[in-house]
């Protein structure tokens, strides 16, 4: 590792590990799910899981991929909180 670089992580980069990551986070999700709606089981419970999740992933893609393709093009998405200081800045493109 270089002097002064902070940290040893890089980039995951090989496809394999990539798709391998993806899966581990289906399994973790489906088993958060599963422990979630096992300890307190109700069709309401299952719903408001469902749109929630559903309304968390549909936020990300706005963040990711509406505001740098139809609100600003010269944003680049770096994360959630990018997306905080960029609302807050005021700033808007077009």
């Amino acid at each position: 590792m270089p002097r002064g670089s902070g940290s040893a992580m890089r980039n995951l980069t090989n496809p394999t590990w990539i798709v391998a990551k993806g899966i581990l986070f289906l399994i973790l999700g489906l088993l958060a799910l599963t422990l979630m709606l096992l300890k307190n089981w109700s069709v309401e419970n299952a719903f408001l899981l469902s749109v929630s999740v559903w309304s968390f992933c549909r936020f990300y893609y706005f963040a990711f991929y509406v505001m740098e393709r139809y609100v600003d093009s010269a944003y680049r998405f770096a994360g959630l909180w990018s997306l905080v200081r960029y609302v807050l800045s005021g700033r808007r493109g077009g």
